[in-house]
């Protein structure tokens, strides 16, 4: 049923691919050569998370809400809140029994576990910012073999997508509150068994989570109860158009619009080359050649290498991408990329409507 499902939305969603049996002989998909795109994010209140493939010239997308916790498919047990609805994990000390926790019992807890309330010491309840998984941090703790060294976590669900009026050149992150969940995990085999419930112990949910190798991770969806498809196979996707929790100095965790990921656990690089006044950004961009790549240069270990660097949304004149940049990147599956953007805002100057082009090394 997984299979067919995935298929299902694969197909209304990328460009010249097939989901294939294992019985059958593969189909071979063009190479892009390129192009201007514009990736779907969806407005001032960026409700999309845009999975895009370079190589096919293709986009994925899903709603910032449709999940909330990814479970690394590799040989390691790790768990990862979704970063772009501000959630965050705190463990509850002393517990090991999900059916204990009550929200009196969490109640001091609660003020702490929260992103973006200029509090240095949120940065505990996020996950490593760089998505250097499996070795990065994660607010919950690697899942361990014996159950009983599995904590229970509180988490802060984060927000919903904000549904009222967002004035022309401004974004809106966040709506509403999503609430609060317990949650313990622990191992099921080579996967992972999941219990969650509101804190008054409603909406108890149960469900074992299987490894899937041929994707960085498996999604589930706490809230709406079940399991989700949201990331294109590993080796599908390079980019991920999407609002980000990153962290800055002195203020802990803070939530980003118009942010920019790259596929680093499936095995994407990139790095940022930025041309010297008074040299033309878009004449370096056009004349930079596969001989001009520098391999030492490739960062691998940090997705946020394209992030918010690209864009200026405090310029002298207003919104403006930065033109004196541009990004190489080398996909998932080996091959280069030059990339630069090209828009912040639609024609009538709604942010979410970014744009950029690229054209293969």
């Amino acid at each position: 049923m997984k299979k067919i499902l995935f298929c299902l939305l694969a197909g209304a969603s990328f460009i010249s691919q097939s989901c294939i049996n294992d019985n059958e002989d593969p189909v071979v998909v063009m190479r892009s050569d390129g192009a201007r795109v514009d990736p779907n994010v969806g407005g001032a209140t960026q409700p999309n998370q845009v999975w895009f493939d370079l190589g096919t010239n293709s986009q994925m997308l899903t709603k910032r809400t449709d999940w909330d916790l990814a479970f690394y498919s590799g040989n390691d047990f790790r768990v990862v809140l979704n970063s772009s609805i501000m959630m965050a994990a705190g463990k509850i000390l002393n517990a090991t029994d999900i059916d204990a926790v009550t929200e009196a019992s969490v109640a001091s807890l609660q003020p702490q576990v929260q992103v973006a309330n200029f509090n240095p010491s949120n940065v505990t309840y996020i996950d490593d910012v760089k998505g250097n998984f499996p070795s990065g941090y994660t607010a919950i703790d690697e899942i361990k073999a014996n159950d009983s060294e599995n904590a229970v976590y509180l988490v802060n669900m984060g927000k919903d997508i904000f549904a009222g009026n967002v004035p022309v050149g401004s974004v809106a992150t966040g709506g509403n509150s999503r609430g609060w969940k317990k949650v313990q995990i622990v191992r099921a085999g080579e996967g992972y068994k999941v219990k969650s419930a509101d804190l008054n112990g409603d909406n108890y949910y149960e469900v074992t989570v299987h490894k899937n190798t041929a994707y960085n991770y498996s999604f589930v969806s706490l809230k709406n109860k079940k399991e989700v498809v949201i990331q294109p196979e590993k080796k599908k996707w390079d980019l991920c158009f999407t609002v980000f929790t990153n962290t800055i100095t002195g203020a802990g965790s803070y939530i980003f619009a118009d942010f920019v990921t790259i596929n680093n656990v499936g095995g994407a690089g990139a790095y940022e080359v930025v041309v010297p006044a008074p040299a033309s950004g878009v004449e370096a961009f056009t004349n930079f050649k596969t001989s001009d790549i520098d391999p030492s240069k490739f960062i691998y270990n940090d997705q946020r290498v394209i992030g918010s660097n690209w864009r200026n949304p405090v310029g002298a004149n207003g919104l403006e991408v930065y033109g004196d940049r541009f990004y190489i990147i080398k996909d998932a599956e080996g091959f280069y990329f030059k990339l630069r953007f090209t828009r912040i805002t639609n024609t009538e100057g709604v942010r979410g409507f970014p744009q950029f082009e690229y054209k293969p090394l």
